[in-house]
């Protein structure tokens, strides 16, 4: 084994010109790769005399480690490379020849790193098994010489065509066992309120959980009063959340809601409904505000509870549905989506909400509904802003006077021309 010496640094390297800089760093790698190819030397020598015997390890590997400092997931590789790369001892003292002689030799020239070599050993183990010594040898010769100045790339390539050469017929085809895809999802109420989803999706549903969310996730175009959407992306993705739980309600195939958006058990009693005063149970699961019980109720089955002042249920009153599938159909042509103004949100996305509540006595018919997308049917609720039909049987919305000093009343006029 030749003896290496680290390349000469000038006193003042920031004074060296770039040649001499690339210079230093090749000659650097050089003397690392050639002793690392001396270390593989020494470590197959102990592996054929048995470390068990030299030293009292279980395993080189582990001699290794404890010898190096280092973990001994760090230590494997280097003993496994090492015993590849160099001919061993068998314990009857037979010659077990290496693996990749060539590719030693490479290496103890220091022409070739680890990584190249690992994936020269990865390409030997593809070859067929019934591969002649031959051709493993002329193989294996060709993938060392090509190492000393090819990437991964080219190697890659060159594990292509040999595959190609020796086994020209590849492998016989079979269907894989498909794997049963790990998916987890847990969901828990906090004592604040809120919900806690948690989950865990392989690749292929994540990728299109990602691509769902993010194409509803979009910020709402400025409106015409030059007012931009501020949500941050998560609660952008938050809010893409419940879209997409409205479209999966809605569908009429869907288990247990059967094309009901919501089912609301009402367990306040309706004065208190109708004052917007007081708290409602939704499915028996956790409290909700009157104020959001009357927004729920625009497109949704609500089956009111009516208690007493003790509390006791009185009746129940019978399941009631409030806009039918004709009148829904009816209001999407009509209004062609979200009808506040400036809103690109189409039908599919819109609650049907009531222009005069009907728990104030308002009916459910078209001239008293009107198609409006969440965050809309919010601001109607529980802001200043208003709804009315026009003479033309057409929604238009009354701006607040902090909008709007003279109040003009606005209509969408991007679902229409």
């Amino acid at each position: 084994m030749s003896e290496t010496f680290l390349p000469e640094l000038p006193q003042e390297l920031w004074r060296a010109g770039k040649l001499e800089l690339a210079h230093g760093v090749q000659q650097s790698l050089r003397v690392i790769r050639t002793a690392t190819a001396g270390l593989g030397q020494f470590l197959a020598e102990i592996e054929s005399r048995g470390v068990k015997d030299l030293y009292g390890y279980g395993s080189t590997a582990n001699w290794f480690a404890d010898m190096a400092g280092l973990s001994l997931g760090e230590a494997r590789p280097v003993v496994k490379r090492a015993i590849a790369l160099n001919p061993t001892r068998a314990l009857d003292g037979t010659e077990v020849p290496a693996v990749a002689p060539a590719t030693a030799a490479v290496a103890a020239e220091g022409m070739v790193g680890n990584e190249r070599i690992d994936q020269i050993l990865e390409i030997l183990k593809k070859l067929p098994a019934e591969t002649s010594a031959e051709d493993r040898t002329s193989a294996e010769k060709i993938l060392a010489d090509l190492a000393r100045d090819a990437g991964p790339r080219q190697l890659a390539e060159a594990e292509a065509n040999l595959l190609a050469w020796l086994d020209p017929d590849g492998n016989e085809p079979k269907d894989p066992e498909p794997k049963e895809p790990r998916r987890e999802l847990t969901l828990e109420r906090r004592k604040d309120g809120f919900w806690k989803l948690n989950g865990l999706l392989d690749d292929e549903a994540g990728a299109r959980t990602a691509a769902a969310l993010e194409a509803y996730a979009k910020p709402r175009p400025v409106d015409e009063f030059g007012q931009a959407d501020l949500r941050m992306k998560c609660e952008r993705l938050g809010d893409a959340w419940v879209d997409l739980l409205d479209l999966a309600i809605a569908c009429p195939d869907q288990p247990g809601t059967s094309g009901y958006r919501t089912l609301v058990h009402v367990t306040i009693g309706l004065e208190e409904l109708k004052s917007g005063l007081g708290t409602a149970c939704l499915d028996f699961v956790g409290t909700m505000t009157a104020r959001e019980a009357r927004l729920a109720a625009c497109d949704c089955l609500m089956l009111p509870v009516v208690m007493n002042a003790a509390g006791e249920p009185l009746d129940v009153g019978r399941l009631r549905r409030f806009v039918t599938p004709g009148q829904r159909r009816a209001l999407n042509i009509r209004d062609g989506g979200c009808a506040f103004p400036g809103c690109h949100r189409k039908p599919k996305h819109c609650h049907a909400h009531h222009i005069d509540h009907w728990v104030d006595g308002g009916p459910t018919d078209l001239r008293n509904l009107v198609l409006l997308c969440g965050f809309h049917h919010r601001l109607i609720h529980h802001g200043d802003w208003e709804v009315r039909l026009a003479a033309d049987g057409l929604p238009e919305f009354i701006p607040p006077q902090c909008r709007d000093p003279l109040r003009k009343p606005r209509r969408n006029t991007l679902h229409h021309t």
